[in-house]
């Protein structure tokens, strides 16, 4: 089984629109993310979604070229201060691989928790639009790490 955690794309400051949608740049950088997922033959049954714009946003703009088999859906427990536990464990039951967009410190939070037991180490550095593959066999552990800016355009055509 594999997770992919996102990290929403560069959305707009508070003060610019409270809504806080993505920015033209982090739209283009989650395009070329998806594009690259794609490329490389990613699948996934569910992308799963915190209830904030810029993650629901995220999250439609992967599914247009990852495709994921149950559709795009928005969830609890993705928000930026939720407990990592939540996901931990109903990713512990799960047999499914499934996508998980949605913020710090949530997500740094729980790819500790899931790689070591804790949920207060930085084992991982997400970065707006990057993707963190994670696999469980036994254990949980790193596969790879993509981040938006160390994607060149040749990559992709």
């Amino acid at each position: 089984m594999r997770i992919y955690l996102v990290q929403h794309g560069e959305a707009k400051k508070k003060e610019e629109d409270p809504a806080r949608p993505l920015t033209e740049n982090g739209r283009a950088e989650v395009e070329r993310v998806g594009r690259f997922l794609a490329r490389i033959g990613i699948t996934v049954d569910r992308i799963l979604h915190s209830g904030k714009l810029r993650a629901a946003q995220t999250a439609e703009l992967i599914a247009k070229y990852v495709k994921p088999v149950e559709g795009v859906e928005v969830v609890e427990g993705l928000d930026p201060l939720a407990d990592p536990r939540i996901w931990a464990e109903k990713l512990d039951e799960s047999e499914h691989d499934l996508m998980l967009v949605g913020h710090l410190p949530h997500l740094k939070r729980l790819a500790s928790l899931l790689l070591t037991g804790r949920d207060d180490l930085e084992i991982v550095r997400f970065r707006y639009g990057g993707v963190v593959c994670l696999e469980k066999d036994e254990k949980w552990s790193i596969l790879w790490v993509i981040r938006p800016d160390i994607l060149p355009e040749s990559i992709l055509d």
